[in-house]
């Protein structure tokens, strides 16, 4: 049987809305992949939960067992008081993000994934390398477009 992977996850935006970053680390075994990504306009929360699905995407097996490690509460409590699943049932209605949820869930129903709630800028190396990689992709002058942000808000592109 396969390891676990590990799953480091943070995001950012500044001004809340505003410009925002997600960073990712994978560990599986000795190997490592770090990912990060930068939007224009967007929300702490969903690039939160962008950098868990992104985490997750990049994996390239089915029925992983994973381990996400989050400083985000809100993305840790909604699975692990299973807060998710009553929200699906009522497809989302008045639940900010539901885009991104809708794409979560596809993903968690593909492995077996245990959430681990870690307090930010604890000194958690991982953490703190997640945190540096979403702020300084929410700094790069080609951000990209949180196109589900925007729909939702009926922004003009």
């Amino acid at each position: 049987m396969k390891g676990s992977i590990e799953l480091y996850t943070d995001g950012a935006a500044s001004g809340n809305p505003g410009p925002g970053g997600l960073g990712v680390v994978l560990i599986y075994g000795n190997l490592r992949k770090e990912i990060s990504e930068g939007y224009e306009l967007t929300t702490n929360n969903r690039m939160e939960l962008l950098a868990v699905i992104r985490g997750l995407q990049a994996i390239r097996w089915k029925n992983a067992n994973v381990i996400i490690y989050t400083d985000s509460k809100y993305v840790s409590e909604a699975v692990n008081e299973k807060w998710i699943f009553d929200w699906e049932k009522k497809q989302f209605r008045k639940r900010k993000n539901s885009d991104l949820w809708k794409i979560f869930l596809k993903l968690f129903r593909q492995h077996a994934i245990e959430f681990r709630w870690i307090k930010g800028h604890n000194k958690n190396i991982e953490n703190e390398r997640c945190d540096r990689l979403a702020v300084e992709a929410s700094r790069k002058t080609n951000l990209m477009i949180d196109e589900g942000y925007v729909n939702q808000k009926g922004l003009l592109l």
